[in-house]
């Protein structure tokens, strides 16, 4: 027997990117819509007026007069590992890594540990709103199974990958060329595509793996089909100059991913703050994507993303909240910080536009936009309630909005975890606010 449910409220979701049709043609507002979603999946959307007379009987109909309905949000780039060192103090990217980061993976051999993180680590994504991320794990190939069965058992669609790290890191989370190959093997056939879980080829980052190593890394991606690549891309200065001293046969940082095959439509490369346009132009060209953490690289001091610039290159872009380096899991708050770095860009970050990022941009950017992203009919009810009076000042700032682009920046600059009100996976209650 098919479950019928139906939510009235307010529902926003973007249907296309701001950049190619312009911010009032990317969206669907409806200030009093309908959802409606059978066995999981969006079967309808649009105006409650136009919809309502059009329910079976036995639609279970949600009224949520205070609400926003929303789909969930996509975190293209996230440690959960570092879910308990979030807030460290005091470095940048280099002397974080070893003074907090590494000990703190250290924990993930012990699988029990893995799990306790997990768990907690996808009950904080709910908690924000967020219903899908790409997800880095540690090297330990427990710590991968670990996440990929407390996401299997809430039916989330999540990517993950086990770390390769085969030098310049403690001894204890180093792999090998060949032990990296085969552990993630074995990986991808117990878990890619199995329900709503992928597997992401995962190399730290470029000064951490061998030669050797990057090589086992494209191999596997021309082994199986639709695997995601997940790794760092000139985060940091002084990484940059790492990198090209490890590397000086390459062109510059994404020439040594290049060079071994690790550019492809499934290839996300977090940061990307310092790239020339070679650099640009070859993420373009082979559709690989940019994570944009606004909260770590502003934490970390690491630099400001050109995200123009990327947008000139037609690169497709995704927001990442990176934590632990990171500070907060909430998309609301990324979303805010990403504004401040584009206005010391000197450029403006339009609400739509930004929205779009944390949505359907990053679906796009994961090539998942058939199944996510936005509440189009046919994809999967991953969605979200915003609470509008979720604080007083939110309920306060809200009912001076005279837009929905209104409503999406006051979000942005006020909302939290706070705001959530319940988040729903393939159309059930995942989690819901106390």
């Amino acid at each position: 027997m098919s479950m019928k449910k139906a939510w009235r409220a307010a529902i926003l979701h973007c249907v296309a990117n701001p950049d190619q049709v312009g911010s009032a043609n990317a969206y669907e507002y409806y200030p009093d819509g309908l959802l409606v979603v059978t066995d999981g999946l969006i079967q309808a959307i649009g105006p409650a007026d136009d919809l309502l007379a059009t329910l079976d009987t036995d639609t279970i109909l949600i009224e949520e007069p205070d609400a926003l309905l929303l789909p969930g949000f996509i975190d293209t780039h996230i440690h959960y590992p570092q879910s308990d060192m979030i807030a460290s103090y005091g470095e940048q990217l280099l002397d974080w890594l070893n003074n907090y980061t590494f000990p703190e993976e250290r924990k993930f051999a012990d699988k029990s540990y893995a799990q306790d993180v997990a768990q907690r680590f996808l009950s904080e994504l709910l908690k924000n709103g967020t219903t899908t991320a790409l997800v880095f794990g540690t090297v330990h190939k427990a710590s991968v199974e670990a996440f990929f069965e407390s996401a299997e058992q809430q039916n989330l669609r999540m990517i993950c990958g086990k770390v390769l790290m085969d030098r310049n890191a403690p001894e204890y989370l180093q792999d090998t060329p060949e032990t990296g190959y085969q552990e993630s093997k074995e990986l991808i056939e117990a878990w890619h595509e199995k329900g709503r879980l992928h597997y992401a080829i995962t190399p730290r980052f470029a000064p951490t793996s061998s030669p050797e190593q990057l090589q086992k890394a494209g191999q596997l991606l021309q082994e199986y089909e639709r695997l995601y690549v997940h790794t760092h891309l000139s985060e940091n200065t002084k990484e940059c100059e790492w990198v090209q001293a490890l590397f000086p046969d390459a062109k510059h940082y994404l020439d040594v991913y290049d060079q071994h095959q690790l550019l492809s439509e499934r290839s996300v490369f977090a940061h990307g703050i310092h790239l020339c346009n070679d650099e640009y132009h070859r993420l373009s060209e082979t559709g690989s994507a940019i994570a944009f953490c606004p909260t770590s690289n502003l934490f970390l001091g690491s630099g400001l993303f050109d995200l123009q610039a990327a947008q000139l290159h037609q690169v497709n872009v995704g927001m990442g909240t990176d934590v632990g380096g990171g500070t907060s899991f909430s998309m609301w708050q990324t979303l805010g910080e990403a504004y401040k770095v584009t206005q010391l860009r000197g450029h403006n970050l339009d609400p739509i536009k930004a929205f779009y990022l944390a949505t359907l941009g990053g679906a796009e950017a994961l090539r998942l936009e058939r199944h996510v992203g936005n509440l189009a009919a046919g994809t999967e009810a991953d969605f979200v309630l915003i609470d509008r009076q979720a604080t007083p000042l939110l309920h306060q700032r809200l009912a001076r909005a005279n837009s929905i682009e209104d409503i999406v920046f006051a979000l942005m600059m006020l909302a939290d975890d706070r705001a959530i009100k319940a988040t729903y996976i393939l159309g059930e209650a995942a989690y819901t606010r106390l």
